[in-house]
């Protein structure tokens, strides 16, 4: 199962963060850290959600319908002319769902974090919830993921880390949701998923961003 650590070192990863990057008028970089950030934690927050039954269906019913991974079949359109107002509001109101009332502490630690102003934070995470729902839909279909507990096993999986590590780094984004947590919990949850596995990057994040963006 491809996590976020392959969407991310991936073609289509490069692809949606030079999108993003023109988009928000953010530089690569930025656009990469805030990204390496906040899709964890956006990960995070769904399966915070699936976990009730109500939940559950909710996001099992977006995955079926108009989040079903078709976005990402054509990235060059998303991002040729400018993204789609319609594309925007659909991210504001995954963020809005998602994260509820955690949205602007956790728009204002990946500003902190990445030196981005919130305006331009919040812009990547409009466009980028819409391309991580539909990620989502797609690995859903092509694991045949039918019932809840199944998807809640699909995010822990996405996600990566071992079973042991799960645990923490659902704490660490529930401390960040629930507001009690400062920006450095960013680092810690990034480092988790983007360092799972065998196959770990040389200097956390920073060798992440070395790799992505031709070593410089």
């Amino acid at each position: 199962m491809e996590g976020l650590m392959d969407l991310l070192q991936s073609d289509m990863g490069k692809q949606i963060i030079n999108g993003v990057s023109s988009q928000t008028n953010a530089s690569q970089s930025q656009t990469q850290s805030v990204l390496s950030m906040a899709l964890p934690v956006l990960m995070g927050a769904m399966k915070r959600n699936a976990a009730s039954p109500e939940g559950a269906e909710g996001l099992m019913g977006a995955l079926s319908g108009k989040h079903d991974g078709s976005i990402l079949d054509n990235l060059g359109g998303l991002f040729g002319g400018g993204v789609d107002q319609s594309v925007m509001d659909d991210g504001a109101g995954i963020l809005g769902h998602v994260l509820g009332g955690s949205q602007q502490n956790v728009t204002s630690a990946l500003s902190s974090k990445s030196g981005l102003d919130s305006n331009t934070v919040g812009n990547i995470l409009k466009i980028a919830a819409p391309i991580l729902l539909g990620y989502l839909g797609k690995q859903q279909r092509q694991q045949n993921v039918q019932s809840s507990a199944g998807l809640g096993d699909l995010l822990g999986g996405l996600m990566g880390g071992s079973a042991s590590q799960q645990p923490k780094q659902q704490s660490m984004i529930e401390s960040l949701l629930d507001g009690d947590g400062d920006g450095s919990i960013l680092d810690d949850v990034a480092g988790m998923v983007l360092n799972s596995g065998g196959n770990k990057k040389k200097g956390g994040l920073g060798g992440l961003l070395g790799g992505l963006f031709g070593g410089r």
